[in-house]
């Protein structure tokens, strides 16, 4: 399959008035942060808000963004299977505020948490001292941090990551009630006002 449309932040910031930006990070990463504008549909949600962002399409363009780009770039693999184009900001948010543009904060949910990227080193790392501590007991536990390590290579290898998916699902970073209902009708409100 080929790989996603990437638009850079120089252009995606001339064409944000006319782009439907999507966030799909978790909800404490979207709050920690986010594009001005953008909808927060996590991507463990994605399947779940398909119906309203084909509506969306339908009326323009459709910019994912993440912290990097690697979930943003699978989220339009996926939309793309589903006969939807999208495209990705390259570099993701991280690459935003470098380049010097503002990241907007939700004033009425104060909620940040880290980043994905650093709650997965943050786990990796904890689980692979606890499998080398616990080795000094019985070498056995040394396979808890080699298991993590192939963990990594194969996430290297894949651009996927589990644990970023099992670490998605803890409450901290899953949405508020009404939050992805929010998101989505707002994502077919736009697409109305757009194609209308």
């Amino acid at each position: 399959m080929n790989a996603p449309l990437a638009i850079d932040v120089t252009q995606a910031h001339a064409r944000l008035h006319e782009l439907t930006v999507i966030d799909v990070r978790t909800a404490g990463e979207f709050a920690s942060g986010h594009l001005p504008g953008a909808l927060n549909i996590p991507l463990d949600q994605l399947s779940r808000a398909l119906p309203a962002i084909k509506e969306a399409a339908e009326g323009g363009e459709i910019l994912v963004v993440c912290a990097s780009g690697a979930r943003s770039e699978n989220a339009c693999t996926t939309l793309a299977g589903h006969g939807v184009t999208a495209a990705t900001l390259t570099g993701g948010t991280i690459a935003w505020a470098e380049g010097g543009h503002e990241l907007h904060r939700p004033e009425d949910k104060p909620r940040a948490v880290w980043g994905m990227e650093r709650q997965v080193r943050f786990t990796a790392g904890t689980i692979v001292l606890i499998g080398l501590l616990l080795g000094l007991l019985h070498p056995a536990w040394q396979l808890l941090s080699a298991g993590i390590a192939c963990g990594l290579i194969f996430s290297a290898l894949t651009n996927t990551c589990g644990m970023a998916a099992v670490l998605a699902k803890l409450p901290h970073n899953r949405p508020r009630p009404g939050d992805l209902d929010d998101a989505l009708a707002a994502l077919r409100q736009r697409g109305a006002q757009r194609a209308g």
